[in-house]
């Protein structure tokens, strides 16, 4: 695959959505996949299929062949940067916050959430899942201390942008935001929006159609 090959926004949201099927495919014992069964999962057509896995895999496929899970999951781990484990710490810890500290699917996508972060002295210095809490205000040296580089904010509105600030002055490269807020930051800075309320939004728009 030539790094240079341009890929679409939708074909980049496909890919998680091949990789979740083909590992359940391989949780049910199922070692080979054809284009026909993830167009079907999918709900696109075969064409389609091929052309977005010959972006991730050197391997080409003819039509009605069959391509080994094993090994299109490893290239769609690849692909994703999945098989790079990146730490990060996550910062408001309410339910949203708790319950992405106790959910442990985030390791099948090289995601490793290390550490919370809160101004609740009630919940600063317990563990969720065995994730300490530490308390905000030692944000700074505890991002130094940890080398993680990545945030996920799951703060109150009104306090985001003032800790998005500390993250970044801290050395925090990339923010996976939670939060239904515009946020300020420099152009070198990732920030990922996690908008639940515009995909609730696309959700009922679709039950309303049927």
């Amino acid at each position: 695959m030539s790094m240079k090959t341009k890929v679409s926004l939708k074909q980049i949201e496909r890919y998680p959505v091949y990789l979740n099927v083909l590992l359940s495919l391989r949780n049910s014992g199922i070692n080979k996949v054809n284009s026909r069964l993830l167009a079907d999962a999918l709900n696109c057509s075969e064409e389609q299929v091929r052309k977005d896995l010959q972006i991730v895999s050197p391997n080409s496929s003819k039509p009605g062949c069959s391509r080994d899970v094993d090994t299109l999951i490893n290239h769609l781990k690849e692909y994703l940067g999945y098989n790079q484990v990146n730490k990060a710490i996550l910062v408001g810890v309410g339910h949203l916050g708790s319950a992405l500290l106790s959910f442990k699917g985030f390791d099948d996508y090289g995601l490793d959430i290390v550490a919370g972060f809160d101004i609740d002295p009630s919940i600063t210095g317990e563990s969720i899942e065995g994730k300490p809490i530490y308390s905000i205000f030692n944000l700074d040296n505890k991002i130094k201390e940890l080398g993680v580089e990545v945030a996920i904010a799951t703060t109150p509105k009104d306090v985001t942008q003032e800790i998005v600030n500390k993250l970044i002055n801290s050395g925090i490269k990339a923010i996976w935001n939670f939060v239904p807020v515009h946020l300020e930051h420099p152009d070198n800075i990732i920030v990922e929006n996690m908008d639940l309320a515009r995909s609730l939004a696309v959700f009922f728009h679709r039950i309303n159609k049927q």
